[in-house]
């Protein structure tokens, strides 16, 4: 198994890049979210791999971090959801962005990653929550103050991304009104 590469970024493209590692070009795919990290052509740089391999073709995936890649490999074991799935996924989402949206039963912020709808986003929580590392002490009600004001800016008519935006800002343990302010005025100084 290939779990790390070390060598110079040789090319990129939007579905990934040719890292030159001792003068082998391992062609990989990335999340677009990697992509951006990754240095510039010809700049040294790091990453975190896993080899996919199936009966008619084995692909290699590249990541900025190690967490990345755990999770990619820790959404492939869910049903229904392949490279691609998993990928788009992480591209659009950060790894602490999912751990919340578990965390909180958060399905409309997985309903945001392009092939998911409502029903996929449900069935992923289901299947995530017991195998992801969250301290029990954390795993919050289906009610919780996140998932109550991300409802509550639903409502007003606010978009997935505006929303996605304003609570990756807010604190954690406040009450819903606190929350819900904040979270308003980060909108409207977007605005």
């Amino acid at each position: 198994m290939i779990g790390r590469l070390r060598g110079v970024v040789a090319e990129k493209s939007p579905d990934g890049v040719l890292l030159d590692v001792a003068g082998v070009g391992y062609e990989m795919a990335v999340p677009p979210r990697a992509l951006v990290e990754l240095p510039g052509i010809g700049d040294d740089a790091v990453l975190h791999t896993h080899l996919h391999v199936r009966e008619d073709a084995m692909a290699l995936f590249g990541f900025a971090s190690e967490d990345q890649r755990d999770l990619f490999r820790l959404l492939l074991g869910i049903s229904g959801v392949g490279p691609k799935v998993a990928l788009a996924i992480l591209g659009t989402m950060t790894p602490d962005d999912l751990r919340r949206a578990v965390l909180t039963d958060d399905a409309a912020a997985l309903t945001a990653v392009p092939g998911i709808g409502k029903r996929s986003a449900q069935k992923l929580l289901l299947e995530l929550r017991p195998k992801l590392e969250l301290p029990d002490t954390e795993l919050a009600p289906s009610h919780s103050p996140l998932a109550e004001v991300r409802s509550a800016l639903e409502g007003l008519g606010y978009q997935g991304d505006e929303i996605r935006v304003a609570l990756a800002e807010l604190p954690d343990g406040e009450e819903v009104e606190a929350l819900l302010r904040q979270a308003l005025q980060t909108l409207g100084r977007q605005s």
